[in-house]
Order: C-alpha cells, then structure tokens, then sequence
C-alpha cells in the first residue's frame, strides 16, 4: 500500500517578528547599543549639563515689566483685550443685576420652572430645594456672583469647545495641530498663567473669565471631536448616498449621532468651570469663591463647606437640567409646548412681582442654618481618632507614611538616580513603539525642554507624584466605571457622588485631607487621585455604553460569558473611549499639582505658587511650562497614534 505522505511546510519568518512593534524594538535595541556608551562616556555624571540650561529669568521679567509699562496706552490693550474686558463686564454684570431684580423667590421659581418643562416635577423640585440651601447655608448673594459668572463662562467654554472639536473632528490635520493645544491649555496649572492674565487684564472679573474659559473649553473640544470621529459610518455612507452635501451630512447626521458625547462634554465644562471658582477668587471673581478662599485662610473648615455646597448643588442643577434638555434634542415637540413655556414664564414673573412689592427681595437672615460649628467639631473627632493609634490597620498618617516610604520615594530616587539622557532614550522608545517617529520626537523634545528650562530635578519629583495618583486613579477608576456600566442602579447611585467630588472645590477637601494625611507628597497624591477619578469614571462608563448591543447579542449567542464579553467585545470596541479616560486622568492629576504644593508636594507645584505670590513670572511660568511638558510627554507615551489600514497590512 503507498503511503501519502505531506509535504512539511516551508518555514519562514516567525510571525512575531513580523509584528511592527517588534521590528522598532529591534531598531531601538540597536540603537540604544550604540548610543549608550557615548552618552555614558561623554556625560557620566548623569546629571542635566549645565551647557544645554537656558536662563529665561532676564526676557520674561522684561516683558512682565512692558506689559506693566504699556498696559494703558498701547493700542493692542486699548483696542483688543480693552474691548474683551468691557464685554465680559458687561455680561456679566447684566447676568447678576437681573438675579438680583428678580428676588430670591423669582430665581428659585425660574429655575424649578425651567427644569419642570425640561425633565419634569421631579427635578423642578430638586432644583427648587437646591436653590432654597443655597439660602438656607446664608450663602445666597455669593452664589448669584457665582452663577453669574458660570453663565458666562460656561457658555463661551462650550462656544470654543464645541468649535475647536468641530474642526479637530473633521480634519485630521487640525486634529494633530490641535491636540497639543488642547494639552496645553488643560495642563498649564491655573496658577501658572493666572499672572500673566492678571498682568493683561488686570484683577477682576475679566481675568477669572478668562481664566475658566481656558480651563474648561478643552473637554468639550476633546468629546466633540470624539463624537464626531466616532459617527456610524454606515449612517454617513447611507446619507452621503441620498447626495447630500458635507454640511448637510454634518447638521443631518454627524451632530445628532455625537449628541450624548456633545452632552458629556457640556457636563464636563460645567464642572471644569465650577472648579475653578475657588482658583478665580484669588483674582478678584468674588462669589462663593471668595468665601472659601476666606475660609480657608483662617483654617475654618465649617465656613468653607458651607461655601462648597453651593458650589456643589449649583453644578448638579446645571448638569441635570443641560443633560436632560439634550435628552429632548431630537424628539418630537410636544402638543402646545410654547403656550407651556409661556405660562411659566408668566408664573416666574408674578412670583417675582410679589416677592418685589412684599419687599423680600433678599434672603431673610433669620432663615440662615450656621453649619460650621458642628462641621468642625466633626472635623477635630475625626483628626483625634483616625490620624494615628487605630487598632491593627493603623492611622491615616501611618497609610500616608507607608505609601511615602514604598512608593513614592522609590520610584522618586529611580527616577532622579537614571541618567538624564537614558530618560530621553526610554521616552523615544515609549513613544514610538505605540506611535510613529514624530510622536517620538515631540515626547523627546518635550522632556528634554524641561531640561533646557533648568528644572530637571523638581520636574522629576512631579513626575514620581503624577504616576503614582494615575495609577491608583486608572485601578479604581476602570473597575468603578466597568461595574456601572454594567449596572444601571450603580451608575444612578454613583452620580451624585461623582458630581460632589468633581465640584466640591479642591480646597474645601484640601484640610481634611491634610488633617486626616499630615504634610507631604502622600496628600498631594490624594487630592489628585480625589479630582481625576470621576473624569475617570464617567468616561470609562459612557464608553463602554455606546458599544454597539448587536456586537454584544452576536458575542452572547455564541455562548460567550459575561466576563468573555467584556473583556473580547465591549474594552476592544470601547478603546478610544478609554484611551481618553486615561488622558483625562493624566491632565487633571497635573492639574492639581500646583495644589499638592501647598500642603507639602513640593516641586513644580510649589515654584508655581510661589512665583504667583512673589509677582515672579520668570519662576511660575517656568515651573508651568515644565508641567505642560511633562503633560505633553505622558499623552505621547499613552496616547497610540492610529493608523490607516493598508491593504495586505
């Protein structure tokens, strides 16, 4: 009998080294061959050489010092940023004298009647109990300076954002020479380039405006873009299909399919906008800003609770009624919608007519509640039977000693202890294994400025902070957004407590934390970690939601299991949603650097506030800068840049 026998197949090339990742880690093996040991002989201290450090003390405290000189007569000033300051005034001032005209009784009426045509009676009497506390706490007059000037600056944030996302979302090109724009202006600490606004504009509202928009455009332009770029592109072939024209299928169809990122992205700009009160108090915005920064000076932690509640309550009212106004969009009108706006517009004025002509105007002082005292009281317990002693777990201080000793300063001295042009290689090698050459370079370039800008050493500090609160941020914030969303019941009871985290102003939680934590990196690290994670979490939730259900019906009939669905179907599809979320949490954990500083982080943060309180823009800025970079280098190193998929590829 013949046997058959097979051929052996022809051997070729292992597949793994036809992965592209593996042929640049070959390349940057060999590289690094050649370039280490020149680097190692020509500079084997390891440390930044003073050679390659620029002094950028003599040109910044020029131009502070011509700013000064001409701010009053160039025309630059006169007939530009004059203009702008006087539109700002004005909209403002006209925002908060119309608050005050219609009484405290016609604002609670106005806002429980807007929110019951929007979403219903339930949220108009939420919005009603939450506008009557902000009287009840006697906080009533600063909370109309603030919500002044959030109306103001929310809608020019959302105005910029959603135009700056509507060009990175249509063009690629805009897209790449956006992005690090969008970083910049996220990162750049508050602190940083509050002197320079303060130095243009001077102290006053205009500044702390100005200060918001460029603080809380960035996520709406961010999750602008992100919808746009994640339209169905069967719908958009389907209506390109009927030959309807670019602008067409943008109003018809990319907008209405990017509408729930459009609405986090407004969610997200209020609460950027919010947190900034505090921060914009110190430049003369006033309002409830001021009265936590106040508070805080004199270590009262009552006083500034009852100052951060509003805050609080204001930017849950804002995100329920702007969410559910958008839940709206698209639907059909309802019979007689107008003669229902108009009969409650009738029912605002006659409350504010009868609250005018009773004279009540203002908030009744025997109607104040004083929470302080119990607050504080509250506060010394916790401080007296949780900061040491606590049987078997220990106290918080000892938490904050360990995570100091065994993760902070390691990870601080490895850092330091590398040479500095090992740490350029490891970054080029990060970033271009995820991306291409150019991403590579900008990461480079970026870390070597800090260098260049003469703060290698503090910069690195920052950095051994900034990983460690990602870290924790990015564990806890994708198990709690991969539970809610897998959970409508959670992600309802999550909600409200993401809301108070994310606008409860970072110095109101700041003494507790100091309190419970002691002084020192590990509270920087934990308010950071208390800021980034509702980002976080939002996101990481929104993302793996809009994962299309047939591709979960499809997984789950074949027999696929929960976990296999998640972890096959719903991250794979939801990676540009995550990949966000790791972003976000990178930014706002930089973002709250310049906090850290002031209980004891040190380093980048602490010369930011410095050179705001000494008037000394050569150090803020410089120490400013240095964060964007150290943004800029992380976003590279996290952030793959995508690809179009060639044939045969």
């Amino acid at each position: 009998m013949a046997t058959i026998t097979a051929n052996p197949p022809r051997i070729g090339l292992p597949a793994l080294l036809k992965n592209r990742a593996v042929h640049k880690l070959l390349l940057l093996a060999a590289a690094a061959a050649i370039l280490v040991p020149l680097a190692d002989a020509r500079w084997a201290s390891g440390t930044w050489p003073s050679a390659l450090t620029l002094d950028f003390s003599e040109p910044l405290a020029k131009a502070s010092d011509w700013i000064i000189d001409n701010r009053d007569s160039h025309p630059l000033f006169l007939y530009f940023f004059g203009h702008v300051s006087n539109v700002v005034v004005i909209a403002v001032r006209a925002v908060y004298l119309t608050l005050l005209a219609i009484g405290w009784a016609g604002v609670t009426a106005l806002g429980a009647l807007v929110a019951w045509r929007v979403a219903g009676v339930r949220l108009a009497l939420g919005t009603a109990v939450a506008f009557l506390a902000c009287g009840l706490l006697g906080m009533w007059v600063p909370t109309m300076q603030t919500l002044a000037l959030m109306v103001v600056a929310v809608l020019a944030s959302v105005v910029v954002g959603a135009l700056l996302g509507l060009a990175s979302g249509l063009s690629d090109r805009m897209d790449r020479v956006l992005r690090p724009v969008l970083d910049t202006m996220q990162v750049l600490p508050a602190f940083a380039y509050l002197l320079p606004v303060v130095l243009v504009f001077g102290i006053g509202v205009p500044a702390a405006v100005l200060a918001t928009v460029v603080y809380a455009a960035p996520p709406m332009a961010r999750l602008t873009a992100l919808g746009l770029r994640g339209a169905d592109k069967e719908v958009l072939e389907a209506v390109e299909s009927l030959g309807s024209t670019a602008r067409q299928r943008l109003l018809t169809a990319r907008i209405p399919l990017a509408r729930k990122e459009l609405l986090l992205g407004v969610n997200q700009t209020i609460m950027m906008a919010l947190s900034m009160a505090v921060i914009a108090a110190v430049i003369g915005a006033g309002g409830l800003g001021d009265r936590v920064y106040q508070a805080l000076a004199s270590v009262d932690v009552g006083a500034a609770l009852a100052a951060g509640i509003p805050i609080v309550l204001l930017a849950v009212v804002l995100d329920r009624v702007t969410g559910a106004a958008g839940e709206r969009l698209g639907a059909e009108p309802e019979p007689r919608s107008g003669l229902g706006w108009l009969l409650a517009l009738a029912g605002v004025v006659a409350v504010a007519v009868a609250g005018r002509l009773a004279g009540r105007l203002d908030w009744p002082e025997a109607w104040i509640v004083n929470i302080a005292e119990p607050v504080n009281r509250a506060v010394d317990w916790m401080t007296a039977h949780l900061y040491s002693g606590v049987p078997v777990i220990g106290g918080t201080a000892d938490w904050a000693g360990h995570f100091t000793t065994w993760v902070l300063d390691p990870v601080r001295d490895g850092l330091q202890g590398l040479p500095w042009w090992s740490l350029l290689l490891i970054v080029a090698a990060l970033a271009w294994v995820i991306g291409t050459w150019r991403t590579a370079l900008t990461a480079v370039l970026a870390m070597a400025a800090i260098g260049v800008l003469g703060v290698w050493k503090p910069s690195l500090d920052t950095l051994s902070q900034v990983l460690a609160a990602v870290a924790v941020t990015l564990v806890v914030g994708f198990a709690v957004g991969i539970a809610a969303a897998r959970s409508d019941r959670l992600e309802r009871m999550l909600r409200p407590v993401l809301d108070v985290f994310q606008t409860m102003p970072q110095f109101v939680y700041l003494i507790p934390v100091v309190a419970l934590f002691g002084v020192g990196r590990a509270p920087a690290v934990a308010a950071a970690i208390v800021y980034a994670l509702p980002a976080v979490v939002r996101i990481t939730t929104q993302g793996l939601r809009q994962v299309d259900p047939a591709a979960l019906e499809a997984a789950g009939s074949l027999g696929a299991t929960s976990w296999q669905q998640l972890k096959q179907v719903q991250l794979p599809l939801a990676r540009p949603a995550l990949l966000l979320a790791v972003n976000q949490g990178l930014v706002l954990v930089l973002a709250v650097v310049v906090i850290g500083g002031l209980v004891g982080g040190g380093a980048l943060g602490y010369d930011v506030v410095f050179g705001l309180a000494q008037g000394d823009l050569a150090t803020g800025l410089v120490a400013g800068v240095a964060i964007v970079c150290l943004g800029l280098m992380l976003d590279r190193v996290t952030q793959p840049t995508e690809r179009r998929a060639k044939k045969g590829a």
